[in-house]
């Protein structure tokens, strides 16, 4: 008995030990300078739009906070984006998208590529895929919250990566399908 009680003490301080250490951040995650960030809003009637703006009050609710930033160097780049007020425990799928946000969902054009796909829109796996664009997909936790970070071996070019969308769904990578990621629900203009 004591033996056992002794195991599971040993047990139980060696998983709160690997706990701590895992909520680091590893030492080769690089530091975010921040891009943009804002309340999300409906669409304007007309004129200038918000920076923050919502389809789907339902799946992304006014007031809800979209923010995202990036770093660039030695060839690489990373973008994070986080999000709060959203709904809890879902999944969303998210990409940089090559226009700034406008009325209209369509309005961010597609997703940034490094190599182009000349198909458009991009559902072939060859271009539509995590190393040669920028996919944040995230579930949110109990309060409506996630963070995404993703990291690619190449810089944008100047110029042609203005916002972040949030999807429906996360990211499909089936042939005929790749990149998809069902309804634009928000969008965050943000000119990387």
């Amino acid at each position: 008995m004591r033996a056992t009680v002794a195991t599971l003490a040993g047990a139980v301080l060696l998983i709160g030990g690997l706990t701590a250490c895992s909520s680091e951040a590893p030492p080769s995650a690089p530091a975010v300078t921040p891009v943009a960030e804002t309340e999300v809003a409906a669409p304007a009637a007309s004129g200038d739009q918000p920076k923050g703006i919502t389809y789907d009050v339902a799946r992304i609710p006014v007031g809800a906070k979209l923010s995202t930033g990036s770093s660039v160097g030695n060839g690489q780049t990373t973008v994070e984006l986080k999000v709060s007020g959203l709904l809890p425990g879902t999944k969303y799928g998210s990409h940089v998208h090559t226009k700034p946000c406008g009325a209209k969902p369509a309005d961010s054009g597609p997703h940034y590529q490094h190599t182009k796909d000349p198909v458009s829109p991009s559902v072939d796996p060859q271009f539509a895929n995590a190393e040669n664009e920028i996919w944040l997909d995230f579930t949110t936790d109990a309060q409506g919250g996630a963070t995404a970070r993703a990291t690619v071996r190449w810089e944008f070019r100047k110029g042609e990566a203005n916002s972040v969308v949030v999807h429906a769904a996360h990211t499909s990578t089936e042939h005929g399908k790749a990149g998809t990621a069902g309804d634009r629900l928000a969008c965050l203009t943000a000119a990387f």
